[in-house]
């Protein structure tokens, strides 16, 4: 494996250190990885569309790692994600998530899906339940279509996943610009551009399409670990009521809620990182076995932060 200086410079936020990945029977994608403090539990960190690890969670990377090892992934497509002639399957990064898990040694982890890294969390639990301890699901749903506007629109993608076959440089920096800075842009916009340019957009295309058709609403009440999900309560891509509806969905859930939009951890970091390690410490602290009690002591109910404001589906 090669390994990548992740320090600071002026171009580009801290990063840790990160290595090209070799997956038995899948392919080589990109890896970062902190060790967290002894014995931590596992956070297993899951990006969203069109992002890559380090452009959706560079703001969580240092808090995280003072709690908690972690590891954060490409998916296929994304960054230094797996490159494939096959079609882009959501069950395939939820394979290969895990594979990154096996090569180094983790058991069980706790999941935490952003946007499209939400139905890969999921599905995580779904194709692999007993090596999982729990999940973060952040600005995310159990579905994402309903409106024939939505249909359209990711059905559009179809055509753009051809062409983007035949891309040229100059339309990929084009496609970059479009696809990622439409929706998040910081000091450090130079360095994003970059990073989201590695991107095969073709792979990134059908990625969309298999969100469109993604629906766990059929198996999601099953999901029995502790569970937090993050609302990002002005969410202009992920509307805030299905949100809410995964929350309702899941039995052993816990709310907390985020006052940003779509790119809440980008954009409004001061108010999502500390948020996700209250999420986080919830799952581990409801998932850690019970400590011995006393015969008088009452069980600890789980804690659900309730959400008071009527949702509204702002698409």
């Amino acid at each position: 494996m090669s390994i990548r200086d992740g320090a600071a410079t002026e171009d580009r936020p801290h990063l840790p250190n990160g290595a090209a990945m070799e997956l038995p029977g899948r392919g080589t994608t990109f890896v970062r990885t902190m060790a967290g403090p002894p014995h931590a539990p596992t956070v297993l960190l899951l990006h969203g569309w069109t992002a890559s690890a380090d452009l959706n969670w560079f703001t969580c990377y240092r808090p995280l790692s003072r709690h908690y090892r972690v590891v954060a992934i490409d998916h296929r497509g994304h960054g230094r994600g797996i490159r494939s002639k096959k079609a882009f399957r959501l069950e395939d990064c939820a394979d290969d998530a895990l594979a990154v898990c096996d090569v180094l040694g983790i058991d069980k982890v706790i999941p935490v899906g952003y946007s499209m890294g939400g139905p890969i969390a999921q599905l995580i639990w779904r194709r692999h339940p007993e090596r999982v301890r729990g999940l973060a699901l952040c600005a995310t749903a159990p579905y994402f279509l309903t409106s024939r506007e939505e249909k359209l629109g990711f059905i559009g993608l179809s055509g753009l996943a051809t062409l983007a076959r035949l891309t040229p440089t100059q339309a990929r920096q084009w496609l970059t610009e479009q696809f990622y800075l439409q929706r998040k842009s910081s000091e450090w916009e130079p360095w994003a551009i970059q990073e989201a340019s590695l991107h095969d957009w073709r792979m990134v295309l059908e990625a969309g399409r298999a969100i469109g058709k993604f629906n766990s609403r059929e198996w999601i009440a099953d999901i029995d670990v502790p569970t937090s999900v993050l609302i990002t309560m002005r969410d202009r891509v992920v509307p805030v009521r299905r949100q809410v509806r995964l929350f309702e969905s899941i039995p052993k859930a816990e709310a907390f809620r985020v006052d940003g939009d779509h790119d809440s951890v980008v954009a409004n970091a001061e108010r999502f990182v500390p948020t996700l390690l209250r999420a986080v410490a919830s799952v581990v602290e409801r998932s850690a076995p019970p400590p011995h009690k006393a015969a008088h002591e009452p069980p600890h109910e789980p804690r659900h932060e309730p959400t008071h404001e009527q949702p509204n589906d702002h698409r």
